[in-house]
């Protein structure tokens, strides 16, 4: 028996409870992990609240990331005792996931833990973290430099958001966080914004094409901010879109592509394949600022984590919340 976080739904409706759970039922895969740390990510909140049907079988162990170390292993490239983090492949969605004390899954799916970080800092990083770094390396790949000019980073106080700023300010980038909540401008200042400006500047319709103001974006949040984002973007500057937490609508027009030749790249944290992770997670490991990451991250224990999740979708939680899946 392990505990964790049960999700079901049934003629009693959907509830998320925290649970003694026998090992039998543990799904199908190729290597056990004893965990030692989850995280909280604005999935993880949607799933245990069920404000979105993020869930797609039932019941389901929710948490898209953990990390811990191997308890059993058929799979060749793993054994015993290997450290190993696990970030998407639809875990906490249609296999079960993360917020609990055991896992079973595919081996294919885990990167190796990086030796520059403890179990505690990689869930802190997380795939919120992992996300803002493949959206970092799309603007490199597109040949984006900080002496380019600016780089806005929506939903800059969220997940995303945060490890973003921290890792573009370490690369040289000048940095405009934009947020709803300007009374953490001084903490987006301590991360490396150079620069923060009210999410009310993006959030509402906009012209197709406006005053012409970022080398690139880091966007999680989607919708109008998104299409903002994009019209006041550079000529041929990038976008990177991860998010939705304003919307999956994306209310703009051409024109910031075919008379600005703006590119947008959608990142996708999830599915992608294991020589990006291990890119993605190498960097981290040589460009993320370890104390500027515990001043965004907030410890809680599992028993906390299904409050914490409604709080969370209201936007009353900063940065990234690591959960003790043993306490």
């Amino acid at each position: 028996m392990f505990n964790g976080i049960l999700i079901n739904k049934d003629d009693a409706g959907y509830r998320a409870a925290l649970q003694q759970i026998d090992e039998a039922g543990l799904p199908e895969g190729d290597v056990t992990v004893r965990i030692d740390w989850s995280t909280l990510n604005y999935k993880d909140g949607l799933a245990i609240t069920g404000k979105s049907p993020v869930v797609r079988k039932f019941p389901m162990v929710p948490g898209i990331d953990f990390a811990g170390t191997v308890s059993a292993s058929s799979h060749p490239e793993w054994k015993v005792g290997d450290a190993v983090v696990l970030n998407g492949w639809g875990v906490g969605e249609t296999h079960w996931g993360g917020l609990a004390q055991v896992a079973r899954v595919k081996g294919d799916w885990l990167v190796p833990l990086p030796a520059a970080f403890t179990p505690r800092q990689a869930m802190a990083i997380g795939t919120a973290g992992y996300t803002a770094m493949l959206c970092v390396l799309a603007l490199e790949k597109h040949g984006i430099r900080p002496a380019d000019g600016d780089i806005l980073v929506t939903g800059a106080n969220g997940g995303v958001g945060s490890v973003a700023v921290a890792l573009l300010a370490k690369l040289g980038y000048r940095v405009v966080a934009s947020t709803g909540r300007p009374a953490e401008a001084a903490h987006l200042q301590a991360l490396g914004a150079a620069e923060v400006i009210d999410r009310s500047e993006l959030a509402a319709p906009g012209k197709p094409l406006g005053r012409e103001r970022w080398a690139g974006v880091v966007d999680a949040v989607g919708s109008h901010t998104l299409a903002n984002a994009c019209a006041t973007t550079k000529y041929r500057g990038a976008v990177a879109a991860c998010g939705l937490a304003q919307g999956m609508d994306f209310p703009a027009s051409v024109a910031p592509f075919i008379l600005r030749g703006v590119t947008l790249y959608g990142i996708d944290s999830v599915m992608a394949p294991q020589l990006v992770r291990l890119e993605a997670w190498a960097r981290l490991a040589r460009d993320l600022d370890v104390a500027r990451l515990d001043a965004i991250t907030t410890e809680i224990g599992l028993g906390d984590a299904i409050a914490a999740a409604g709080a969370l979708l209201e936007g009353k939680v900063r940065g990234r919340v690591v959960v003790d899946v043993n306490r």
